[in-house]
């Protein structure tokens, strides 16, 4: 069997295998491996996502009530291939930056209006 024909058939049980997950319990892990990001661009977006929250975090302790801010870095950091409500509500469902990500969710709402 060919090193491409192997590939190939990774790929299929991969797909099969992301089938087999409850998008629902993993739906960020489930959004990623649908747009084929790598190992490093996720630990990348996750970084992000750590950062974001100590700062949100922050602002918070401080008396802040905008996180504008904190948002359009997120949407303009975040990986071309993710759509922005899509991972941010993924995000949110997975359990991982709850905070951060509700209330992205309620600014992206707002800015849908």
């Amino acid at each position: 069997m060919s090193i491409e024909q192997r590939m190939e058939k990774l790929e299929y049980y991969c797909s099969l295998m992301l089938d087999m997950i409850a998008p629902e319990t993993k739906p960020f892990y489930a959004l990623i491996i649908r747009h084929g990001l790598t190992k490093e661009e996720v630990e990348r977006t996750l970084r992000l996502c750590e950062q974001l929250s100590e700062q949100y975090k922050q602002q918070k302790e401080e008396g802040f009530v905008i996180f504008t801010s904190l948002f359009h870095e997120f949407a303009s950091a975040l990986h071309p291939n993710l759509p922005l409500a899509e991972t941010i509500e993924a995000l949110k469902k997975q359990q991982l930056f709850v905070p951060l990500m509700t209330e992205f969710q309620r600014l992206l709402h707002t800015f849908n209006e």
